[in-house]
């Protein structure tokens, strides 16, 4: 038994040294204080990657930016030759007008048929072949197929149409053929029932490889041991794609599924002004179509520029929902929260 003499006494704790600070000391508990740094200095330090994006923003502000301050023109009965200033305003004069307008509706409906046509064809379109490109084995046919594919997308839209008219058109190659064999001949390219297919048709020829380009961004940086994990725990190509592969690009498909929920009304502006005349005006007319000939050809601007300011109100709210739906997902989509 040990008497009160012997028993040891804790040692009370030592003050600090002087002008030692808590918050930056590595011995003391809690997270360590962050020093905010001066905006002057993460631009002197980022000075060279902020000069990398100064082209970009430049475009951006000079060529969409700026020219949106010319959405005035949808509340003025504007004159091109007096101007901004001094176009008398209309309030919302244009808009009664164009939702009065039949052929603003039918536009509407059209461009919302021809997005779920490109919506449901075209959109796993490059996925899918990605997926494709993705499982060759060797790498000089991949990259032969990959190079071919996405040429198409440098082609203009007057090179497309006339090679689809070559080829579908009434005295193209499919029709020449059907005749040399007893059938009738079947002009795809004037036929105003084919031709929500045959746009569908053009946008995934021309786009497809584009669009495979993203995917197959987000394929290669998948860690292999992840398939080799997979096949020594049994799993066969199928399991593996659905199990390892798809997860990985999950996020850059939700990611460009709510960009084009976005662009919905925006289907094509040249594509379908150079084949309205061939299946008339209500099989091809659309949102951009519309906005065209009514604030260009037909001079009623204030009418167009309502048109595109609805357009673009709609597309801004598409890609908030959408974007607010894939947060719910756990997916951070164009923005995080």
């Amino acid at each position: 038994m040990t008497s009160p003499a012997t028993q040891r006494r804790p040692r009370a704790a030592s003050p600090p040294p002087s002008g030692s600070d808590p918050t930056t000391d590595p011995k003391s508990s809690g997270p360590p204080r962050r020093h905010r740094v001066p905006l002057r200095v993460r631009l002197r330090n980022n000075w060279v990657m902020l000069a990398l994006m100064a082209p970009g923003l430049l475009f951006f502000l000079f060529f969409f930016y700026v020219p949106m301050l010319g959405n005035v023109i949808a509340f003025q009965d504007y004159q091109p030759f007096i101007g901004f200033k001094d176009s008398p305003l209309v309030g919302l004069a244009n808009f009664q007008e164009l939702f009065a307008d039949p052929a603003f509706w039918e536009a509407v409906r059209n461009t919302l048929a021809f997005a779920a046509l490109q919506l449901i064809f075209f959109f796993p379109a490059p996925l899918a072949l990605a997926l494709l490109i993705n499982s060759l084995v060797s790498p000089r046919v991949k990259k032969f197929v990959q190079s071919v594919v996405y040429l198409p997308h440098f082609i203009s839209w007057v090179l497309v149409v006339a090679l689809f008219q070559q080829v579908l058109g009434g005295a193209g190659l499919f029709s020449n053929y059907l005749r040399d064999h007893g059938m009738s001949a079947l002009d795809v390219m004037t036929d105003p029932g084919t031709f929500p297919l045959l746009i569908t048709g053009q946008v995934i020829w021309k786009d497809i490889g584009w669009g495979m380009i993203i995917y197959l961004a987000a394929l290669a940086s998948v860690d292999q041991s992840l398939y080799e994990s997979a096949a020594v725990d049994g799993a066969g190509r199928w399991r593996r794609m659905w199990h390892v592969t798809l997860p990985a690009v999950r996020g850059v498909t939700i990611m460009l599924l709510v960009l084009r929920l976005g662009d919905v009304l925006s289907v094509g502006f040249e594509q379908f002004l150079l084949q309205r005349d061939a299946v008339g005006a209500r099989a091809s007319e659309v949102l951009d179509t519309y906005i065209y000939y009514h604030g260009v050809v037909y001079g009623d601007w204030g009418v167009g520029a309502a048109a595109g300011l609805v357009k673009g109100v709609v597309g801004a709210l598409m890609i908030y929902g959408a974007n607010k739906v894939a947060h719910a997902f756990g997916e951070h989509g164009v923005y995080s929260k």
